[in-house]
């Protein structure tokens, strides 16, 4: 009797506490349910670029985060009165994507005409002529990069003098093909001082005719450069709609966050506009930024370590902040794709090794571009002598590019906690790639070594002047290979599912925010795309004219079609 009473006894606790649990939960849902949800997706295909790379018909955000995802019942569940319901009727949706490397910042200081993506040199002189017809007096037209001769398929001939002057006798046409080479008309040769006595600047050359006068071509790095300095910038008061242009087009086209790497001559009033925006939360896109110095001598790196010293990231929010320091450590040491470089000498890797320990010491993240084999051993035994001194494994230190890297090295990355930034410069430059580096360019970047090695890396593209700014030619090349224009021009290609998640929750990990963006997660940004295609399952070659229907940050519709 008394083991039968024990038994009644502890069924009783047992439905008692089993009620209670089930009253409990019962509660927590209706509390749940009561809350302010925003919205609610549903009747989706949401890729949710987890660790499980789950797909589900549905998720709700509050807050700016998202609470849940799963079935359409589950969700609709969750929404109040207030809620807002969005019925994707089977479309794709994607976290937003985050590029680790590009120089959008800069970007504030012109309103310039684009070539990104575009095939035809007929469309592109097309929207030369619009231009010229939109222009304000004072004003020039400019193309600063971002495309190649050889991305067109109808001629790759460039932009004469003569014709540009045709199109343009009176207002200044600046058309820089990458960091190879300008088109000037000859009122941009007047307004720059470009004439027949001019001489060529440092790495650069002012092409000129039999009779020596200029033709209107100014060719090299250094050649570009001095062109890009005649330049006139809008005033700054125009800078605030400059820069509320660009992140409406990046939204436009995917973007939720990046990494900005900055770029010769920025100061803080390139980073003013952003940081007004963001402070007024009225910034739609997160932007993240190192500080760029480019000393060239020993006493110019005096001074970069007196301010790596008075230096403290983290200081913002999430969605405009400081991370730490780079692409260039010393400017001597810095390699350039189209030019091969087999090694630095002592004196600039004893320089970037004093910049390097400096942020060491300080415990600052560092990014440092470097792209082929020779370089990328020498800054690796140096970042493993300032290692053995100051260990740097949880400072996350990252090379961008890393065209060249083999195994060996991206095991000795992995022994320092390093990560790798491979990027989407062959859309454009494959073509030159090939001439520059022969069979070597095929594995350039070497997409499928990278992600085999077990590396945490990311995918960007280190626009603007190198490549386009578009994720999804991004997306494309990493996975089919090919330029813009179709040139197939690299074999070491990846899975779709590999380049998703490269250029979302790797890059989210490399911009120290994985507790917040990267994947469709409870707890996370909801940072996502809404797609006009199926990311997974379109043809591989039309990867790249996806579009986003709708693009929301933090819970926030920042565009829509």
């Amino acid at each position: 009797m008394a083991r039968v009473t024990k038994k009644v006894h502890a069924m009783s606790v047992f439905i008692t506490r089993l009620r209670f649990a089930m009253a409990l939960g019962f509660a927590t849902l209706v509390s749940f349910g009561a809350q302010a949800i925003d919205h609610i997706l549903v009747n989706g295909k949401i890729i949710t670029v987890d660790s499980q790379f789950a797909i589900v018909p549905a998720l709700a955000i509050e807050a700016g985060r998202i609470v849940a995802t799963g079935s359409n019942a589950k969700i609709r569940a969750l929404a109040g009165p207030q809620t807002s319901v969005i019925d994707l009727k089977g479309k794709t949706v994607i976290p937003g994507l985050i590029d680790n490397h590009a120089h959008w910042i800069r970007a504030a200081e012109h309103n310039e005409l684009r070539f990104d993506g575009v095939v035809s040199r007929a469309k592109a002189w097309q929207m030369l002529v619009d231009r010229v017809k939109q222009v304000k007096a004072g004003q020039w037209v400019v193309v600063l990069g971002g495309w190649s001769e050889q991305q067109f398929l109808d001629s790759t001939r460039g932009f004469s003098l003569k014709e540009l002057d045709q199109l343009a006798p009176q207002i200044p046409v600046v058309i820089q093909a990458i960091y190879n080479h300008s088109y000037l008309n000859t009122a941009a040769l007047k307004a720059s001082g470009i004439d027949a006595n001019t001489p060529n600047p440092p790495n650069g050359v002012i092409e000129k005719d039999a009779l020596g006068q200029p033709t209107g071509l100014v060719s090299g790095a250094g050649g570009v450069a001095f062109v890009a300095a005649k330049i006139p910038l809008f005033p700054e008061t125009e800078w605030l709609a400059n820069t509320e242009a660009l992140t409406h087009y990046l939204n436009s086209i995917g973007i939720t966050a990046w990494l900005d790497a900055g770029g010769r001559g920025m100061g803080d009033q390139h980073y003013t506009p952003f940081k007004l925006l963001a402070e007024r939360g009225q910034l739609p896109v997160r932007a993240f930024w190192t500080v760029i110095r480019q000393p060239s001598t020993a006493k110019q790196v005096d001074g970069v370590l007196e301010e790596i010293e008075r230096l403290k990231p983290f200081q913002g929010n999430d969605f405009f902040n400081n991370l730490g320091w780079g692409e260039t450590l010393f400017a001597p040491v810095t390699s350039q794709l189209l030019r091969p470089q087999k090694s630095f000498g002592e004196e600039g890797i004893l320089q970037m090794t004093r910049v390097a320990s400096a942020l060491a010491r300080r415990g600052i993240f560092a990014n440092s571009h470097v792209e082929m084999n020779g370089p990328i051993d020498q800054f690796l035994t140096a970042y493993e002598s300032v290692n053995a001194v100051t260990p740097i494994r949880t400072l996350r230190w990252a090379f961008s590019h890393l065209d060249q890297v083999d195994e060996k090295q991206l095991e000795r990355m992995k022994r320092l906690g390093m990560t790798a930034m491979i990027h989407s410069r062959p859309l454009i430059q494959g073509a030159l790639m090939h001439e520059a580096h022969g069979n070597l360019a095929w594995d350039m970047p070497p997409f499928r070594k990278v992600q085999d090695s077990g590396i945490m890396w990311g995918l960007g593209s280190d626009a603007t002047a190198v490549t386009t700014s578009n994720p999804f030619y991004t997306l494309s090349f990493a996975v089919t290979g090919k330029m813009i224009g179709g040139r197939h021009v690299n074999r070491q290609s990846i899975s779709r599912d590999e380049a998703l998640i490269a250029h979302t929750r790797s890059n989210a990990f490399i911009l120290f925010q994985e507790a917040n963006l990267g994947s469709l997660a409870p707890g996370k940004y909801a940072d996502l795309l809404v797609l006009d295609r199926d990311y997974l399952t379109v043809p591989m070659d039309q990867i790249q004219l996806i579009k986003p229907l709708m693009t929301m940050v933090g819970g926030k519709i920042v565009y829509q079609r």
